[in-house]
């Protein structure tokens, strides 16, 4: 009896230790803890997002513009440029553009040469010599556009002139000494068997000097490219257009040539052949929004903005005349010049800077 009463102590005792170690072992954790290290977990993720919505509020860098140095000249193959300048003023060019203005080819001439420019508005006949002077060069120029074709014209205060002939004994006042409206006259009058000096005089100034002189009525003959025509004629309108040295110049070469008087020449040591395109791109437009007679008013508010022209009257009147182009196809401006130049080599050959210009000449 005694040995079963010890017998079913220890079962009980037993019993009641297996079930001590059951409770320890599946005990949970506290809920507190666990919250605590679920709310610390959240704090140091980082939303997947976080990185790309950083990049996208980050500002976009902007390509920054090439600048062109540019030298337009007023008058006729400077009127073209003016939306030009104002797209670049506005900031929506290709380029950026450092534009010189000025009334003497000499000047414009000078500062290309010299580096001062990269490109530049010249008579047809001074990218020729350019041309000739840089031939072979780190800093060779080159044409890459013509802009103008032929805008001269003999007004007379009176009516005594009706043909070349009728020039004998006069007093011309004209301008662009050394460049295409000299060598154009000189031409048509030697083709007439008249010679300057001899039988005709002819007295140079700058085209708003002669412009002035003729609408004041202190001279009485001129030579004259368009828009200055346009603004003796609004001025004083005794004086005529006696002659226009387009049809005169076609009718001494019997066709065989084009007056092209203007054009773009580039320097081939600074401007690039990407600075080039973005270039023609922006003149392209320029030159079309300017001669369509549907922006006259705009353009003509602009050519008066940017001192090419000085009134908006005049400016309006001559942008019709301006016979401005966009010629940029190096074959066309080679159909276009070589003619010209020959016509013009042939009566002095430095007039296109000692001869006729190669290929090469055409960028």
């Amino acid at each position: 009896m005694k040995k079963r009463f010890l017998a079913l102590l220890m079962v009980l005792a037993m019993v009641f230790a297996l079930a001590a170690c059951s409770d320890s072992g599946t005990q949970e954790p506290d809920n507190g803890d666990a919250q605590q290290e679920e709310t610390n977990g959240d704090q140091n993720e980082t939303p997947a997002d976080d990185g790309q919505q950083e990049e996208e509020e980050q500002p976009q860098e902007t390509e920054e513009k090439a600048t062109i140095r540019a030298g337009f000249l007023k008058g006729p193959t400077g009127i073209g440029a003016a939306y030009l300048m104002q797209q670049s003023e506005n900031g929506e060019a290709r380029l950026d553009y450092d534009v010189t203005l000025d009334t003497d080819a000499q000047n414009v001439n000078a500062a290309i040469i010299s580096g001062e420019l990269d490109i530049a508005a010249v008579p047809t006949n001074v990218a020729a010599v350019l041309y000739n002077k840089t031939i072979d060069t780190e800093n060779e120029i080159q044409i890459v556009a013509i802009n103008t074709l032929g805008v001269l014209y003999i007004l007379e205060n009176g009516d005594t002139i009706q043909s070349v002939d009728d020039l004998v004994g006069k007093t011309i006042y004209t301008t662009g000494q050394g460049s295409n409206p000299q060598y154009v006259l000189e031409y048509i009058l030697s083709e007439h068997g008249l010679t300057v000096g001899e039988d005709v005089f002819v007295e140079y100034a700058t085209g708003d000097e002669v412009a002035t002189q003729m609408a004041s009525g202190m001279i009485d003959v001129c030579m004259l490219p368009v828009p200055n025509v346009t603004s003796v004629l609004v001025q004083n309108q005794d004086v005529r257009i006696a002659l226009s040295m387009e049809e005169e110049w076609e009718s001494v070469t019997g066709g065989s040539s084009v007056l092209t008087q203007g054009c773009i020449v580039a320097r081939a040591d600074t401007v690039t052949d990407d600075m080039l395109a973005d270039f023609l791109a922006d003149y392209e437009e320029s030159i079309n929004f300017m001669a369509d007679e549907a922006n006259l008013d705009e353009a003509a508010a602009l050519a008066v903005k940017y001192e090419i022209v000085a009134s908006e009257a005049i400016a309006s009147a001559a942008l019709p005349d301006c016979n401005l182009v966009y010629i940029a196809d190096p074959d066309t401006m080679r159909e276009y010049l070589q003619g010209y130049f020959e016509v013009l080599y042939q009566a002095d050959p430095t007039a296109v800077g000692g001869s006729v210009p190669d290929d090469a000449f055409y960028r």
